[in-house]
């Protein structure tokens, strides 16, 4: 269970006074710090070490400290932090100790959401493009969304950003159950599925919190559901059955929004969306991967609740470029396309890797794989070998511990000798600055190369590019 359990009240953003940002750096919170300064909020932060997004925050008018000590805190009201903050962190004690309000990234972020028509975008995948999906569309159908993203749109490179419109977006991260700290009036769920074992005991936790997330709409609200998911689709029968407006999501017949006539050109999704009152399409998307023909169909469902103009906002789904570390194109060098993902779990690298297949066409796919987190990777450990299974060739990486401590028997090791590939298409490789080598070894011209993980493993393609060139 999460150390901040959802607030009985939202305390509205004009209410929290200097607010300071632990970690203010992190992927989480700069978001949310770019939004806040936006808005024209008192904002400080603390970070261990200096960056390019400190320095960027700094230059938008944040007080940001690197190193973190009590005389911080001086002249604040409001403390921010993330699950990923310890207890007996320096500046929570002293927040404590000085009686000042102490909120989780999540209600900070809910806090933002009043005045706006929200829009909070949840799902075990997909929700990181589905939330810049609708930010950029919504821009093409000439409105200004404020929006918090946990990744980077691609075209713009923004995360955060506080706009002139009455549209909030934000993405709902269901990892530490603080997705139910939001009252939007519109909830999208993509699908649900079990992941983050370190805080879900089992699939029934998760589809009990996705319960939850979807019954603190706001009053009138609405939500858009993947109904070929059997767990959302109760989720949404449920909330339906309140007298909840409810629009559904899929490729089955008895949905509101219909996904038909999918192919890709290409590698890039072709398909036309059916309502009941007209069919959008041929769309063309700008990014690979057949499931994003679904995550156009959620954006759809968003436009619909908030009742935007259809065809200019379709406009902007189709022309989207795709979030950073999505199947992102990295280069080309030697004949050999690089690409990275940021997937870490094997429904995720199945799709990834599917996505690949159909843009290398009659080239190899070879992936190089990190597992993130020891916790995650035991919960996972026999399904990752097969769904890497779906590479030509594979080079795993040892596991990227995120300070977690390793746990016997649990390696990438195993997963290489799970892919069902022979010895020599799957290879793991311990050493991290051997493995762009490895790869330029067993690449060809034709190839696709995808890294794949949570990690630092984004790092290698730009290496890769460099010896092919």
């Amino acid at each position: 269970m999460t150390r901040f359990p959802a607030p009985a009240e939202v305390v509205p953003a004009a209410e929290l006074g200097r607010i300071h940002l632990v970690g203010i750096g992190g992927v989480g919170m700069a978001p949310l710090a770019r939004a806040m300064l936006g808005r024209g909020l008192p904002l400080s932060g603390s970070d261990i070490k200096d960056s390019a997004t400190v320095q960027e925050l700094r230059a938008l008018g944040a007080t940001i400290a690197i190193g973190q000590a009590p005389e911080n805190l001086d002249g604040v009201d409001t403390v921010v932090v993330s699950t990923d903050i310890p207890a007996g962190n320096i500046e929570v004690v002293e927040a404590k100790a000085r009686g000042l309000r102490l909120l989780h990234r999540a209600s900070a972020l809910a806090s933002l959401m009043p005045g706006y028509r929200s829009v909070a975008i949840a799902g075990t995948h997909g929700k990181t493009t589905t939330s810049s999906m609708v930010t950029v569309a919504l821009r093409h159908a000439g409105l200004d969304p404020s929006f918090v993203i946990g990744g980077e749109i691609g075209e713009t490179g923004e995360s955060g950003h506080a706009g002139s419109g009455d549209v909030l977006v934000a993405e709902a991260d269901e990892s530490d159950g603080t997705f139910t700290h939001y009252r939007p009036d519109i909830s999208v769920i993509t699908n649900i599925e079990l992941d983050h074992p370190d805080h879900f005991a089992d699939v029934a936790q998760v589809r009990a919190e996705f319960q939850d997330f979807a019954g603190r709409l706001e009053p009138g609200g609405t939500l858009v559901c993947y109904a070929d998911d059997p767990a959302a689709r109760t989720i949404a029968e449920r909330t339906a059955a309140r007298g909840v407006r409810v629009l559904t999501y899929g490729a089955g017949a008895d949905v509101d929004i219909r996904v038909t006539d999918v192919s890709t050109v290409g590698g890039f999704p072709v398909f036309t969306l059916v309502t009941a009152e007209d069919a959008h399409g041929p769309i063309t998307l700008s990014i690979p991967a057949r499931h994003n023909a679904l995550n156009a169909a959620a954006a759809l469902g968003v436009a619909l609740a908030l009742g935007v103009d259809v065809e200019p906002y379709l406009e902007g789904v189709a022309g989207f470029s795709g979030a950073r570390r999505r199947m992102q194109f990295l280069g080309e060098a030697s004949g050999v396309k690089v690409y990275d993902d940021y997937g870490h779990h094997p429904t995720e690298i199945a799709s990834v890797l599917s996505a690949a297949r159909e843009l290398a066409g009659q080239g190899r796919v070879v992936a190089a794989f990190q597992p993130h987190r020891y916790f995650r990777t035991n919960t996972f450990l026999h399904e990752f070998g097969p769904a890497l299974g779906g590479a030509d060739v594979v080079v795993v990486l040892d596991v990227y511990a995120h300070g977690e401590k390793p746990i016997p028997g649990v390696g990438g090791d195993v997963i290489a000798a799970e892919t069902g590939l022979p010895p020599e298409a799957s290879v793991f490789e311990p050493d991290f600055d051997r493995v762009p080598q490895r790869l330029a070894e067993l690449a060809a011209p034709g190839d696709l190369v995808v890294t794949v993980g949570a990690g630092d493993v984004t790092e290698i393609g730009p290496r890769l590019l460099k010896l092919l060139a």
